[in-house]
């Protein structure tokens, strides 16, 4: 037979599979053993049972009767184990939950599989274990209604598991064992009876198309609406697989998942039956929807990894898991923690007490109850706090005194019973794995550092024994802990980390760069179509418009104002102008109505973002207003903000959620939202992140997104929904060159550009120490106080004498207008912050070993409080600003291509280096030119696009870099390189930008305004 056919691509597996383990018998024809009526092997159930329990078995047949009697036997305990299997599938019945909890016939209860289990410590179970049949059958004929036959079967114990059609890429490919499942594999056969082994949850529990190249699978085949998921390796963040040189690139099926402990564990601790009842948003009607979650690749990777390395490893370690949305973190998440609280090491030691999940979704603490149910069938094993029953605190020491295995707790709850925790003495000596779900740095600093406080034993032990503690030793002992906390593993799961959530969790690779342990890549995860690619169709309008300001002397001496805050106050003004926001609402209502609307069965949603909770009321009063003028019906609109909003201009009254949502009803307002009744959802600040609603279609931005914000704000578009094909984003305020540059570090991974350096923190304690604010003695008794918890007052003590130097030395500086030592006295003041984040960050990395460190974060961190400056800023009127002309252009839609590795993320390297900036006066009429300059131009992109190579060139200066970092920002403005160097970089844009380039080259005016523009932001980066 020739090599290329699929016959010996079946062959080649089978016999890989025989030499793992697998029974294959290829002498023997599959209807020799097959019973198509009942889907199943008797011959390998029998022999099961008969291996591993036999006296069961003797209870039904009994070996003292006639063969013909032991045959209607075998008869009666096969339909009885049908009759389970063939239920709908629960909790207590169908495929998954016979294999796990076996079955009663009479007096009898068989097990039908024997799983790893955790230890060795029991010789039977790992006997038992070892005599699981897993069997693979070549073409199966399944039915008793026609001739159809599977090409592969596979069997646990003579039940059906799964199924394989195979394809090779010689004569066919894997779309074609996809439509042969869509077309040919039905779950009712032409004589509308069910087929038990394609029937869901009945027999086969999954269904494999293969083919050299690739994968897909589905756990329930639904005729021409069968939905199959790519289950692929991945190829250097991109969909598909890697080149095999040794094969096929599917090869890892057989070799990988197939083998022995892989398979079974897949049965026996991923595979989970989920039983989803909520009302559709898309139909309105109430659906209970059952399904059978099978890991996707990278979900069983991921889990197979955390769990061998930890077991290796044991406690005391760290692991940064890069997954993209639609990813399935939730599920991985489960997963893990399940198998992380059950995890032995080679001496058969448990290595974790109990497993601590962070998270915020609401839905995981049910679904791991559900899923441990199923797999070990008890209860208990998750207890998620929630302080029914009075203190959270209280109900988290229980839970950890007790050796929970899994305790869930919300971001919220986590820090206000740490101090609970440590009052524990029972938590000596215990091991701790932490789950962070979506973990950046807001979840380490002081938070983190709490943790570790609580959960340690020694100092604790004293504390608690009523004997006294040495200052200097807890200090220590806390500093060691940070940088190697030995009894805490951390876990951190997110899809856009930042440079710190790298360098805090991340693992060091060939190039001594951190890196995450298991990436799942944006890319990826939009090639398989799991998430949509929201750069698609993305417009970018731009806001054109002229001030002026009229009545006022723009030469006198009261009309100079702070450049910088009355650009700043302009633009503020200019977006909540009645006008700005009521043209923006015509644009975003009739976009909606024309292009969103009516998609997805008129379903869809759109959510409009804003800059500000004013923005927000103001939004919601015009977008309502518009409706209601236009006579528009089925467009309700919700806005959603913190707290309340005073706006005399809009009303007298304040602002709520609530009253500015009267139709909500007791609902919540994703509640409310997820109906017909509402269509536009307003947010400040609110919703933009970890906001599930797959309807969501549309997102108008009128909000400066940057980093990972813009990812999450715009990625709450890319969740998928039947029917939903593209998105649509509007954007009236951000540059889309720098919308795509925020998208590239996570769009395959996240990487740093270098490691931060530990020494920043030991150079800003030496010159905050120089600068004589406070005394030693100041820092030891406040420490001391701190630590012993004497109180408000004994700490106000030991910070008063600072804070007097301090506000002395600037009222003197005032007084005498001594301008330096104002900026010096404001510069301490900053530096004291940048000390506190930094140590907090950079002391969970490194073991200082060094006390005073830790007790001047302490005490800087109560004193940079009571440290003011005043604010000399020149109050701004902007009575008399107004808005001469106003104007939208479409700068048309555009699909933003995402790809490369896009730039590093920059790690923490000199804080606290920088100088206070002299502010800027100017004129009124001088700002005014200036705030309308950037909108006059007839083509704003490719001026954009100019303007920013041009600072790319001059940020690469290295004559520019030590002259901006060793002189004032006026006099780095006035340096005769600057303007030679700003020529040569102009005159390097020659090629793409011809036109510009001559007009700046011709015209000094223009030369000067391009500098003008650019010296704030240059001056900045050169400095960095």
């Amino acid at each position: 037979m020739a090599q290329h056919n699929e016959s010996v691509l079946e062959d080649e597996i089978c016999q890989a599979l025989a030499s793992a383990g697998w029974i294959y018998e290829p002498h023997r024809k599959s209807s020799e053993l097959y019973d198509a009526e009942r889907a199943l092997i008797p011959e390998d159930v029998f022999g099961w049972l008969a291996d591993t329990q036999p006296e069961e078995l003797a209870k039904v047949i009994k070996p003292t009767d006639s063969l013909g009697e032991q045959q209607m036997a075998r008869a009666i305990v096969l339909n009885r184990l049908c009759k389970v299997l063939d239920k709908p599938a629960t909790k207590e019945s169908g495929m998954l939950s016979v294999l796990r909890q076996g079955f009663k016939d009479v007096s009898a209860k068989f097990d039908m599989c024997q799983f790893k289990p955790a230890t060795g410590l029991n010789p039977a179970t790992e006997e038992r274990y070892n005599k699981v049949r897993l069997r693979v059958l070549r073409q199966v004929y399944y039915s008793t209604a026609n001739t159809n036959s599977i090409d592969l079967v596979l069997f646990v114990n003579g039940l059906p598991v799964a199924t394989i059609e195979l394809k090779t890429d010689f004569t066919q490919n894997i779309s074609d064992a996809v439509e042969q499942y869509k077309k040919n594999r039905l779950p009712r056969n032409e004589k509308n009876a069910d087929e038990p082994l394609l029937s869901f949850g009945r027999r086969a529990l999954v269904h494999f198309a293969v083919s050299n190249d690739e994968i897909q699978m589905t756990t329930e085949l639904k005729g021409k609406d069968t939905y199959f998921l790519p289950f692929n390796l991945g190829d250097n963040g991109s969909a598909g697989n890697p080149v095999n040189p040794n094969g096929s690139r599917t090869s890892y099926l057989w070799e990988q998942v197939l083998q022995r402990d892989s398979w079974l564990n897949i049965i026996g601790k991923f595979l989970h039956l989920n039983v989803d009842d909520k009302t559709d948003p898309v139909t309105g009607e109430r659906k209970i929807r059952k399904s059978l979650l099978f890991p996707r690749y990278h979900q069983l990777d991921v889990v197979s990894q955390l769990i061998n390395t930890a077991r290796v490893e044991g406690p005391g370690h760290r692991y940064l898991i890069q997954h993209s949305a639609g990813s399935g973190k939730t599920n991985s998440i489960a997963w893990t923690a399940h198998q992380l609280s059950s995890l032995h090491n080679a001496a058969d030691q448990k290595i974790f007490d109990s497993v601590i999940v962070v998270t915020d979704r609401t839905v995981l603490d049910t679904q791991l109850q559900d899923a441990i149910y199923q797999i070990e069938h008890k209860s208990g094993v998750v207890v998620p706090i929630r302080g029914d029953g009075g203190s959270k605190s209280a109900e988290l020491t229980d839970a950890l005194v007790a050796r929970t295995p899994i305790i869930v707790v919300t971001i919220q709850t986590f820090p206000f019973a740490l101090k609970a925790i440590a009052e524990a003495q029972a938590l000596r000596g215990r091991n701790f794995a932490i789950i962070a779900d979506e973990a950046h740095s807001s979840q380490t600093g002081s938070t983190a550092n709490k943790l570790k406080k609580v959960l340690s034993s020694e100092e604790l032990a004293a504390v608690n024994d009523g004997g006294e503690f040495d200052v200097e030793a807890f200090l220590a002992a806390e500093m060691a802990e940070r940088a190697d906390a030995k009894n805490i593993s951390y876990f951190a799961f997110t899809a856009t980390p930042k440079s710190k959530t790298l360098e805090l969790f991340g693992r060091k690779g060939e190039d001594g760069l951190p890196q995450p342990f298991h990436l799942y890549s944006m890319q990826q995860a939009i090639e398989e179509r799991f998430i949509l690619d929201v750069l698609q169709n993305y417009t970018s309008y731009k806001v054109a418009y002229r001030l002026a300001h009229n009545g006022r002397d723009y030469d006198s001496e009261d009309s100079k104002v702070e450049k910088t805050e009355a650009l700043k106050s302009l633009m503020k003004w200019v977006k909540l102008h009645p006008y700005n926001i009521s043209q923006k609402v015509q644009v975003i209502v009739e976009h909606f109505r024309e292009n969103v609307a009516w998609r997805l069965d008129g379903k869809a949603k759109a959510m409009v973002v804003t800059g500000s909770r004013k923005e927000a009321v103001r939004y919601k009063l015009a977008i309502d207003k518009y409706i209601h003028d236009s006579g528009y019906t089925g467009l309700g609109a919700m806005v959603a903000f913190s707290s309340e909003v005073v706006d005399l201009e809009s009303g007298p009254e304040p602002f709520t959620e609530l009253n500015m949502n009267p139709g909500l009803k007791g609902r919540t307002l994703p509640q409310a939202f997820s109906t017909d009744e509402y269509k536009i959802m307003l947010v400040a600040n609110k919703f933009q992140t970890g906001f599930d609603q797959p309807l969501l279609v549309a997102m108008y931005v009128d909000k400066k997104l940057s980093g990972v914000t813009a990812v999450q704000t715009l990625s709450r578009l890319n969740r998928t929904a039947i029917g939903k094909d593209q998105t649509f984003v509007l954007d009236f305020v951000n540059d889309p060159a720098e919308i795509l540059a925020s998208f590239q570090p996570y769009y395959r991974e996240a990487t740093l550009e270098g490691v931060s350096d530990p020494n920043v923190v030991h150079d800003l304690q030496g010159k905050l120490d120089a600068a004589q604010i406070y005394l030693e003695s100041e820092v030891d008794g406040l420490v001391d106080a701190y630590v012993r918890e004497e109180g408000n007052n004994a700490l106000s003590k030991w910070v008063s004498p600072a804070k007097s130097r301090f506000n002395t030395r600037h009222n003197e500086a005032v007084a005498g207008g001594d301008k330096a030592a104002q900026d010096e006295l404001e510069l301490f003041r900053k530096d004291l912050g940048s000390f506190v984040r930094a140590y907090d960050f950079l002391s969970q990395i490194v073991n200082y070993a060094d006390t005073d460190l830790e007790k001047r974060a302490i005490y800087y961190r109560h004193l940079l409080p009571g440290l003011r400056t005043n604010d000399a800023r020149v109050d701004l009127d902007l009575s008399e600003v107004t808005l001469a002309k106003y104007a939208l252009k479409d700068n048309g839609s555009a699909s933003l291509k995402l790809g490369g590795d896009g730039e590093t993320l920059t790690p923490l390297t000199s804080p606290g280096t920088g100088q206070v900036k002299d502010p800027v006066l100017a004129t009124w009429q001088e700002v005014i030119e200036q705030a309308n300059l950037p909108f006059e131009g007839e083509d704003m992109p490719t001026v954009a696009h100019f303007m920013d190579g041009i600072r790319r060139e001059l940020v690469k200066n290295p004559t520019l870099q030590v002259q901006a970092r060793n002189n004032s920002r006026q006099h780095f403005s006035a340096s005769p390189h600057l303007e030679s160097a700003m020529i040569a970089a102009v005159t390097n844009a020659m090629e793409s930008h011809q036109n510009l380039s001559l007009q700046v080259l011709s015209d000094k005016n223009k030369l000067k305004a391009v500098a003008a523009l650019l010296i704030g932001t240059l001056y900045e980066e050169l400095q960095r």
